[in-house]
């Protein structure tokens, strides 16, 4: 508890009540949102973190206890070693130091050892003058000559140095100090669109090397375009490893040189590179979560009419209309773009302006895939007579893997796969976190290298992203789906599909009391829940907002204290005016707990997306031969990595903002340039920016971006 307190800058208190608090079954979304008071105003990561460090730390201590006892067993456990032991930080180093009492397979040195050869090893130490001479005693079955019994002899050494814990920790620590990562090209037929090129002859200092780089590496090794391996000081490491020896001859050196070269070396190197790895996965699923938590938290645009429209070439496109609340209305399939012939594209015409007038259309959501650029130019072709009506391009990464889900069957049964893919691309543009939720995190693409890290650890960060915004924005308990319902704290599937299954059969439900009788609905699952699920028409406004109904009587005696009635602008400026800690001792709330009661109260019913920008509305097609170096246009951003951000500037390929165009790089005190910040922390998923032109590739549709104005347009 104490070391976790340290590492995350916190009191022992908020550790001890974060863990009191999940051992009691608490949710994290719900002891961050309504027991403020208990962990100091710890958010859902910190609480997060909290959980996982304690995890970690408990399989640590058990793997120490388990070692302990395994070598005192052996008889062989002094002080010191229990004492490193103990005060290990790592893994990985616990096994260091319990690697020389591990349990191995017969090994040379073993077989040397049984065959009477350590005395000869001794000798070797020694520096005997005679040693050939000596060796011929030692003779052996196996060891049938004085060579090979000295080689036998010299095998037991290099077991015995490649043991060395000190050895082995210094070897590591110079790897990561001094050593390169290098990787060759192994085969380029292997990568026809040359997407490892750059890697065919690269190094970099271990140390310093990005993730995202370290990934790639791993991916091109893994496809066999690559040939990774390292590049060492072996001068100086031989140096250091002889050093322990005051005396020097050829089979010390032999050794020696076997010890590091065939033992140390490849052991340390693949505990760095595990290490670089993990690191690097890490750091892609944080940016991968943090990219994922700004698109779900993109504004909803509410109560639109709007048309989804999901392109295709020979196959036509499909369309399907929504209405305000997101049901579907109709769907529809039309020949807008070649192969089709000028008559089914007129016909096409034709049959999309009808639905826009009879359906009242006032958005029309294009998907960004196979066709986008074609099908948008036609849609803004119809819109020439609609001015009223824009269209948005929508990225539907992962409407595929949905239209095609078990869920999306059962919530269309009579639909195609593409007619769901267009209603799921219209939901999205009318409410980004009803319709994502739906998809696995993994398929929205918003990450880099996704497919190359712990898909284990990915879809439990991926999934704590979603739980938290989910829970942060609040759920309709009327209108949400299941999958939505489920990441309400509480909720599982089954509980899920059962209050939908109870408002299916008894009607809307009219206040949170009654969620009390959707069926497995138990006490802590209410508790849990309630406060996040939404009742918009509730004749209690509280169950409108996101106060608990815990806090329920405390409320009413606010209100009986400032004389309020209802949530008027009069009643508004009262809560306002209050006294928060005074108010908050005479109704036995914590200061943080009336604090977001009254932020609630004042604005019941809010949603925090519609803090953030929405998307931006097109009525005319860019084409990318329409650019010109320099042009100024506005973009959303669709994906931010480690070494930039992609924009969608309305021409089919995002544009790449590489980080040095996204501020102006910085010098220290001494005028060396300092490292330009991470693109996360300039722009985000979903944020609206005003973009220059800075390069144009035609052959290969790249567009370079600079969020910087170039000289000369001031």
């Amino acid at each position: 508890m104490t070391q976790i307190a340290l590492n995350l800058g916190i009191t022992e208190q908020q550790v001890e009540q974060v863990l009191l608090l999940t051992e009691e079954g608490n949710t994290i979304p719900f002891i961050a949102r309504y027991r403020k008071e208990k962990t100091g105003n710890l958010d859902e990561v910190a609480i997060k973190t909290i959980i996982d460090l304690d995890k970690s730390m408990t399989a640590l201590t058990d793997r120490k206890n388990s070692v302990l006892t395994k070598i005192e067993e052996l008889g062989k456990l002094t002080p010191e070693l229990k004492k490193a032991i103990e005060e290990a930080s790592k893994l990985a180093d616990v096994e260091e130091l319990y690697l020389p009492y591990k349990e191995k397979r017969r090994t040379k040195g073993m077989i040397a050892r049984e065959a009477g050869l350590f005395p000869l090893a001794r000798l070797i130490l020694q520096n005997v003058p005679t040693l050939e001479k000596e060796a011929e005693d030692f003779v052996t079955d196996g060891f049938e000559t004085a060579d090979k019994a000295l080689a036998g002899a010299c095998d037991i050494l290099s077991e015995a140095l490649s043991e060395d814990a000190k050895l082995r920790s210094w070897t590591y620590n110079e790897i990561w100090a001094n050593s390169q990562l290098v990787s060759t090209v192994k085969d380029s037929s292997a990568d026809d669109k040359q997407v490892f090129k750059l890697y065919y002859d690269f190094s970099d200092k271990v140390v310093k090397i990005q993730g995202y780089k370290t990934l790639a590496l791993n991916r091109g090794e893994k496809l066999g375009v690559l040939k990774i391996s390292f590049e060492h000081n072996l001068d100086k490491m031989t140096r250091f490893y002889e050093a322990r020896f005051k005396e020097k001859n050829d089979y010390i050196r032999k050794f020696v040189q076997d010890a590091l070269k065939k033992k140390i070396l490849p052991a340390m190197e693949r505990r760095v590179r595990a290490e670089l790895t993990e690191s690097a996965e890490d750091g892609a699923i944080a940016l991968f979560s943090e990219n994922l938590r700004h698109l779900l938290l993109i504004a909803p645009l509410k109560g639109k009419m709007v048309l989804g429209f999901d392109p295709a070439f020979r196959t036509g496109a499909k369309l399907a209309v929504v209405d305000q609340t997101g049901k579907l209305m109709t769907t529809h399939v039309i020949y807008p773009v070649a192969p089709a012939s000028q008559a089914k594209i007129a016909q096409a015409k034709k049959e999309l302006a009808e639905l826009i007038k009879a359906y009242g259309i006032e958005l029309i959501a294009i998907g960004n895939g196979t066709a986008s650029r074609e099908s948008e130019a036609f849609v803004a072709e119809v819109l020439k007579d609609f001015p009223e009506v824009s269209y948005v391009i929508v990225n539907e990464s992962g409407a595929s893997v949905y239209s095609a889900s078990e869920l999306a069957r059962e919530e269309f049964p009579d639909l195609t796969v593409e007619k769901r893919s267009a209603i799921s691309i219209a939901r999205r543009l009318q409410d980004p976190l009803a319709e994502l939720v739906k998809i696995d995190p993994k398929s929205i693409g918003v990450g880099q290298y996704q497919h190359d890290v712990s898909q284990k650890k990915l879809a439990e960060n991926l999934d704590f992203v979603v739980d938290t915004v989910v829970n942060q924005v609040g759920v309709n308990v009327n209108t949400a789906s299941p999958a939505l319902l489920s990441h309400v704290a509480g909720l599982n599937k089954t509980i899920s599909e059962n209050i939908v299954r109870y408002r299916e059969e008894n009607g809307e439900i009219k206040s949170r009391a009654e969620i009390k009788k959707v069926p497995r609905l138990g006490a802590k699952a209410f508790e849990q829940a309630a406060g996040f699920l939404r009742i918009p028409n509730a004749k209690n406004i509280l169950d409108n907002t996101g106060v608990h109904p815990e806090s329920y009587p405390a409320v009413k005696e606010l209100f009986t204290k400032l004389n309020i009635k209802d949530l008027d602008d009069s009643s508004k400026t009262k809560l306002q005016s209050i006294d928060i800690t005074n108010m908050s001792k005479e109704l036995g709330l914590g200061i943080e707990t009336l604090t977001d009661i009254i932020a609630d109260l004042l604005k019941p019913g809010r949603d925090l997306r519609d803090e953030f920008e929405a998307p931006v509305l097109r009525q005319d097609v860019l084409d990318v031969k329409d650019l010109e170096i320099g042009q100024e246009l506005q973009g959303t951003v669709r994906n931010v990595v480690d070494f930039g951000a992609f924009v969608d500037i309305g021409v089919h390929e995002d544009g790449l903002i590489h980080q040095s165009r996204m501020v102006k790089r910085q010098r220290d005190k001494n005028g060396r340039p300092k490292a330009y910040p991470h693109p996360s922390d300039i722009l985000s998923v979903g944020d609206i920016v005003t973009v220059w032109v800075t390069e144009l590739d035609l052959d290969r549709n790249r567009i370079g971006l600079s969020l910087l104005k170039p000289h000369g347009l001031d």
